[in-house]
């Protein structure tokens, strides 16, 4: 599918991102980015976005340099605490650190994210394929192992300090971590993370908790699968989230929330 070249959005333009550099979320625009979230089907250009969550993997270098000239934030989706067996690197996870199988995805498997030496390599190299394609931030999503029955003795305690080594991972190699979900960790990683993305906060009755990284003028992602994007909005917009409704295979379609 080709690519075009898109205008900018009034309101949200900083200065082009310049590249081999973390992705920037000013303070003044917090509150003001729209987003999208594909990880299936052709990739959507046309969207009117100022962030795209993608699969590193599937986007390709020509796509993301596209983006990125016409000044849009790209994040993408790095799983950290599961591994699929389709998955190119898979072959690098040892079974020592192999799971469960992961409800609802066959052939994924949770990961003992307590074994940190043998992870971080990989996982690196995970982040790496992100900032080679041009990516500026990474969303890491899977880092709430604990909450499911991974197959190992995970606390909270584990969770807490495997999610912070891999913000300090993705510093380290000029990348902008994000949290996926992982909510009630929210307060104690808000100050390690530079946004939060999360699904179905209203559904579940869990936005509330989304609040320490608004309260630090830090953006929240959030996306809705089910009602009305009239209903839930009045919630999300009021906390200062950014939010979509989707349908959950994350294809090109979305609804997205007024502005404030």
């Amino acid at each position: 599918m080709p690519l075009l070249l898109l205008a900018p959005l009034p309101g949200c333009r900083a200065e082009l991102l310049p590249p081999g550099a973390p992705t920037p979320w000013p303070v003044e625009s917090a509150h003001r980015w729209q987003w999208q979230w594909q990880l299936s089907g052709p990739l959507d250009v046309t969207a009117e976005a100022d962030v795209f969550l993608l699969d590193p993997v599937r986007t390709t270098s020509t796509e993301t340099a596209a983006l990125r000239a016409r000044d849009r934030r790209l994040v993408c989706q790095v799983r950290v605490g599961t591994y699929a067996g389709t998955d190119p690197d898979a072959s690098r996870f040892p079974t020592a650190v192999r799971g469960t199988a992961v409800a609802g995805r066959p052939g994924s498997r949770w990961l003992d994210v307590r074994q940190w030496d043998t992870l971080k390599p990989v996982l690196a190299d995970r982040f790496r394929l992100c900032r080679g394609k041009g990516f500026g931030a990474v969303a890491l999503a899977d880092a709430d192992g604990y909450l499911h029955r991974p197959g190992f003795p995970l606390d909270f305690d584990d969770q807490l300090l495997f999610n912070r080594r891999l913000a300090t991972l993705a510093r380290s190699l000029d990348l902008s971590p994000g949290l996926v979900n992982d909510v009630p960790q929210v307060a104690a990683l808000a100050p390690d993370f530079d946004f939060a993305v999360n699904e179905e906060c209203v559904r579940r009755r869990q936005c509330a908790k989304l609040l320490p990284f608004t309260d630090a003028h830090k953006p929240v992602f959030h996306v809705e699968y089910t009602g009305s994007p009239d209903e839930f909005c009045v919630t999300t917009v009021g906390y200062g989230f950014a939010s979509i409704r989707k349908d959950r295979d994350l294809d090109a379609w979305r609804e997205s929330c007024p502005l404030p």
